[in-house]
C-alpha cells in the first residue's frame, strides 16, 4: 500500500487534485477482519465538486479519512497534488476559548503566516461566509449554522499556505449540515455553493442524502454497502433535470441497500 502526501508547496500537475487506486481498508486481523473499502478507484479533478453518496456504513467516512491522511490504506494508492487536505465534519468543534476570528487564525498560525497576515486572511475569510461582523464572538454566542460558517472558514483557512497557490486546495467535508435543521441547512448548501464558486477549491463531500448530492456536486459517485466499491457515477450533474435525476439515484441507491440486506 501506498499514500502519497505532498511536503511543503506541491509539484502541482493539474490533471488531477486527489487519485485513489484500487485502495482496501480493513480493520481487526484474522478471522476478526471487517473490509470497509474494497479496490476504490475514484479521481477528483482541480476544481471539481465531487459528492460520494451512499448508505450508512457503507465506509463513505473511512475513505475520507484515508485522504486526509487521519489513516492509511491496507492496499492500493491514494496520489494528492494538492496541498495537505483540510477537513470539516459534522460538529464544527471549534475551540470556545477563542473567538470566531481566532479560531480561523488558529491554522494560519500553524501554517507560518504572520500576525497580520492572518488576520487579515481571517477576516476576508469570515466576509467569504457572511460572517464579518462576528470576528469578536465567541462559539457559544454564535448559533449552529454560524458556527458550521466559521468552521467552513476555518477549513478554508487550512488549506493555505505561506506562498502557496490558493487553487492547490482541496476541501473533504463530512456530512457537515447534517445535524441541522432544514431551513439552516439549505441556507448553507447554498452558502457552500458560493464559496465553491469564488475560490476553486476541490470538494470531496460526503452525505447520504440524494437530494443534497444532486444538489451541491458537478459529479456523484455511488458505493456499494460494506465492503464499500464505487458502483455509479453520474457526471455533469447541474446539467440535468435535478427531479429526474434525484429519482434516479434514489433508485440505485435502494437497490444497493436491499441487495446488502439479502446478502
Amino acid at each position: 500500500m501506498t499514500t502519497t502526501l505532498p511536503t511543503g508547496r506541491s509539484s502541482f500537475t493539474g490533471a488531477t487534485a486527489v487519485r485513489l487506486d484500487g485502495v482496501r481498508k480493513t480493520f481487526g486481523t484474522a478471522g476478526r477482519a471487517v473490509v470497509a473499502l474494497d479496490g476504490v478507484d475514484l479521481t477528483v479533478a482541480p476544481g471539481e465538486f465531487v459528492c460520494l453518496l451512499g448508505a450508512s456504513g457503507c465506509g463513505k467516512s473511512t475513505l475520507l479519512n484515508l485522504v486526509a491522511g487521519l489513516d492509511a490504506p491496507s492496499a492500493g494508492e491514494i496520489t494528492l497534488n494538492t496541498s495537505r487536505p483540510a477537513v470539516m465534519f459534522q460538529e464544527a468543534a471549534l475551540m470556545p476559548w477563542l473567538t470566531a476570528a481566532r479560531n480561523v487564525e488558529l491554522p494560519l498560525r500553524l501554517a507560518g503566516f504572520g500576525r497580520a497576515e492572518r488576520r487579515e486572511k481571517a477576516a476576508e475569510l469570515l466576509d467569504l461566509v457572511r460572517l464579518n461582523g462576528a470576528g469578536g464572538k465567541r462559539p457559544h454566542e454564535l448559533s449552529g449554522g454560524m458556527r458550521q460558517r466559521v468552521a467552513l472558514a476555518r477549513a478554508l483557512a487550512a488549506t493555505l499556505r505561506v506562498g502557496g497557490d490558493p487553487e492547490q486546495s482541496l476541501l473533504l467535508m463530512d456530512e457537515p449540515f447534517a445535524a441541522l435543521d432544514a431551513i439552516t441547512r439549505d441556507v448553507l448548501q447554498g452558502e457552500l455553493l458560493r464559496v465553491y464558486r469564488s475560490t476553486g477549491t476541490s470538494v470531496l463531500f460526503v452525505t447520504h442524502d440524494v437530494r443534497e448530492a444532486v444538489r451541491l456536486g458537478r459529479r456523484v459517485v455511488l458505493l456499494s454497502s460494506r465492503p464499500g466499491r464505487v458502483v455509479r457515477e453520474w457526471a455533469d450533474v447541474p446539467l440535468a433535470d435535478a427531479a429526474e435525476l434525484t429519482e434516479e439515484i434514489t433508485g440505485h441507491l435502494r437497490e444497493v441497500i436491499s441487495t446488502h440486506a439479502a446478502a
